[in-house]
């Protein structure tokens, strides 16, 4: 797929990894829907893009909500006149032990509305884009048209990160699926599991916590959201990948 003929929608964009895609898409030269629950980020995303070679719109998007993801993807189809690349990236973290015993003996549980917030986010939420997008799609009998899917390295599982890790599994699963349900509409799917990534995400994080984890990592660093985008850039040029999930993670699994 040529970047300058692209037309693509990415959730998350307001911020860390969505950000960066969506502003190297424009300036590529392709036109961008950003989807995300914070306005103010993405109007700076607006103003940041507003000299690149493509257009960058930023619209209010829950991923988690059905009907605001049938009106978002309407509306992106209208303002776009026509859309072929989907990137769900939009994620959160809620993390938090299954059982923990805390000094007085007592103890605590994973809450199950921190549980269900995540895998709603996380792995629902791209489930509703994807169905909304692909159905728009293949109604418009528009093709060729890619999928991708922003996991983790943490899908095989990370201490305090049940709901988080999971969401990740399911989602790389429903990378390989959709590959093999959309393969015949003219749909590439395709998935990046990036490792830790220096992102607002981490904002929660201490300095001690992320250092330790950076310990783990060979190349003893993060990524950048820069890094992330070369291998968004290759799925897109490369138009016999699909099916499989890119990690970019410095040689670490968490």
């Amino acid at each position: 797929m040529n970047l300058k003929d692209a037309k693509a929608i990415v959730t998350g964009a307001a911020s860390g990894i969505g950000r960066c895609i969506a502003l190297e898409l424009a300036r590529a030269g392709a036109h961008v829907i950003g989807g995300d629950i914070d306005m103010d980020g993405l109007k700076e995303l607006e103003n940041e893009s507003a000299d690149l070679p493509g257009k960058i719109y930023g619209e209010h998007l829950d991923v988690s909500n059905e009907s605001l993801v049938k009106t978002f993807i309407e509306q992106a189809f209208q303002k776009l006149g026509s859309a072929n690349i989907l990137v769900n990236n939009a994620g959160i973290l809620r993390d938090g032990l299954l059982v923990t015993r805390e000094d007085e003996g007592w103890l605590r549980k994973l809450p199950t509305a921190q549980w269900k917030r995540v895998i709603d986010v996380n792995l629902t939420g791209p489930f509703l884009m994807a169905r909304e997008f692909a159905a728009t799609l293949i109604e418009m009998n528009i093709s060729p048209s890619l999928i991708v899917n922003i996991s983790s390295v943490t899908s095989s599982g990370n201490p305090g990160q049940s709901n988080y890790s999971a969401s990740k599994a399911g989602l790389d699963a429903q990378t390989r699926t959709w590959a093999l349900e959309l393969a015949p509409y003219g749909f590439r799917v395709a998935g990046i599991a990036p490792g830790l990534t220096h992102t607002p995400m981490l904002s929660h994080v201490s300095p001690e916590a992320q250092a330790e984890m950076i310990s783990k990592i060979p190349l003893r660093r993060m990524a950048q959201p820069y890094e992330i985008w070369l291998a968004m850039r290759f799925i897109i040029e490369c138009d016999y990948f699909t099916g499989s999930v890119i990690e970019v993670n410095g040689g670490a699994r968490f």
